[in-house]
């Protein structure tokens, strides 16, 4: 039987460690009596294409006795690879993908962190991929999966997910070598070892995963229910648990507690307000049309402005993330630049409603505002004068309710709740994918302009459509305008189904 060499691949993005790793699998292998081969092939971008790391492993033994130097691949072949290593969950589903990964031979050791992709990010809707999918596909295409999630792991050591893929590795048991023989090759590469060793060893300690496993958030035990001091809010929840039906309580809380945080408790009453209509309506049997209105009812009321832009972008938390994101260390310092570029509609929608649309209009004023909105500009909200700017911007909330942009957003919203009764006197279906056409709205900026065109082109073909319109063509149409947010496919789907 000819002998095959061990064959290994390594997808990861950039700064996670995986030449780091390779080079760690060459030195092993040699250290132990093997020859070993490395190659690599590098992504386009960050999170476009990881970069590839292919190592191949031979025992110089067999060589010798063969009488000759083996030659070795450059590249993982689909169906022929030992072990896949992948920095993260996404890149363990496209190694599957790629059919590198098979149930008869291929041992897959990922973590399951996500690094959203700039796809996912800047989705009209939400793009992400579902992480409990993309786990059982990966359990189904492999041998064996070794999952946890191993940037908390390198994060908690002070390390690179690169050493704890080094340490699942070794504690998988899929090479024939000891783990004194892992952490002997950590150690001469001389750099980083301590922190290294550490996440060597916490991956080493992980629990095996079964096959059949759970994903963990699954596993998790409900929050506890929130006992608020404040006699606004403890009215409020009592409000939500007795007139509304419990499997919407969650979804209502949540839609509370975010529309208190972006405004006050007022505009937390007018948000259960209108959610009380949508309750009395004699359609909505099963509950499915308030929990969905909910949803996106409370997304839509906390729109974001400029004000909410400065307020999120001021906040503590957000520093605090920032600075452990970087990994600052003591006595370095922090700087934030923010390139911001707010559009003349931003402006004047900030501005109380008369002065607004007296400012939208073409004469002098408009253009000379105008002039000085061409160009973005760079702020340092880490800086006293950049955080100030903002801080002020933010505290002009309390007067969002005269702003001409929270009589936009007003008027459109009724709209769209009367849309959803109207729909929902002869189509409870319908009324659903109404309430779900919300999604179209969503960001600031060019975004929510695109977004808010395409839901306006939508609400116009259901308005000529009337009830004659089948909850699966809205829909169809919605997913569009989701996939293309310049309203190409859902301009083309309109004229093939006779809409516009």
């Amino acid at each position: 039987m000819t002998v095959q060499p061990i064959k290994i691949a390594i997808l990861a993005m950039g700064g996670e460690g995986g030449g780091v790793l390779a080079d760690w699998l060459v030195d092993l292998g040699e250290h132990c009596g093997y020859i070993a081969q490395t190659t690599s092939v590098p992504g386009v971008a960050q999170r476009t294409g990881a970069t590839i790391y292919y190592v191949e492993l031979y025992p110089q033994a067999q060589a010798a006795q063969d009488g000759g130097q083996p030659v070795l691949a450059l590249m993982p072949l689909p169906g022929d690879v030992d072990v896949v290593l992948a920095s993260e969950l996404m890149e363990a589903g496209r190694a599957v993908q790629r059919g590198l990964v098979t149930p008869q031979r291929t041992t897959l050791i990922a973590s399951t962190h996500r690094v959203y992709s700039i796809v996912e990010k800047s989705a009209m809707g939400d793009g992400r991929a579902d992480s409990a999918e993309l786990i059982a596909h990966a359990t189904r295409a492999a041998k064996q999966f070794v999952r946890f999630d191993m940037a908390q792991a390198a994060e908690q050591t002070g390390s690179m997910v690169s050493a704890v893929l080094f340490g699942a590795l070794s504690a998988s048991g899929v090479l024939p070598f000891s783990r004194t023989q892992f952490e002997a090759t950590i150690a001469r590469g001389g750099v980083g070892v301590k922190s290294s060793l550490l996440a060597f060893g916490a991956a080493y300690a992980q629990p095996p995963v079964a096959q059949t496993s759970e994903p963990a958030s699954s596993q998790q035990l409900p929050a506890p229910a929130p006992r608020p001091r404040h006699p606004e809010v403890a009215a409020l929840l009592e409000r939500v648990r007795s007139q509304f039906p419990a499997d919407a309580q969650p979804l209502l809380i949540e839609g509370v507690r975010r529309l208190m945080d972006y405004q006050d408790p007022a505009y937390a009453t007018l948000y259960l307000d209108r959610l009380a209509t949508v309750r009395a309506l004699p359609c909505d049997t099963d509950g499915k049309l308030l929990r969905e209105t909910a949803r996106h009812l409370a997304l839509w009321m906390s729109y974001e402005d400029t004000i909410r832009v400065a307020d999120l972008k001021t906040r503590k938390t957000r520093f605090e993330r920032v600075r452990s994101e970087v990994h600052i260390k003591a006595g370095q310092q922090l700087a934030i630049n923010e390139f911001m570029h707010p559009r003349m509609e931003e402006i004047c929608e900030t501005l109380p409603a008369g002065l607004g649309r007296w400012l939208l209009q073409p004469h002098w004023a408009h253009k000379l505002l105008a002039r000085f909105t061409r160009e973005g500009r760079i702020v340092t909200t880490s800086s006293l004068g950049g955080y100030l700017m903002l801080y002020g911007l933010a505290r002009l909330r309390v007067w969002r309710r005269s702003s001409l942009r929270f009589q936009w957003e007003t008027q459109r919203i009724e709209q769209w709740l009367a849309h959803i009764a109207t729909a929902a006197a002869h189509n409870p279906a319908l009324a659903v994918e109404l309430a779900q056409c919300q999604r179209l709205v969503k960001g600031y900026g060019d975004t929510h302009a695109r977004g808010l065109a395409n839901y306006q082109t939508l609400m116009a073909a259901v308005k000529r459509a009337g009830p004659t319109l089948a909850p699966a063509t809205l829909r169809e149409l919605r997913d569009l305008a989701l996939a293309d947010e310049h309203g190409k496919q859902l301009h083309a789907a309109l004229r093939r189904h006779a809409l516009v």
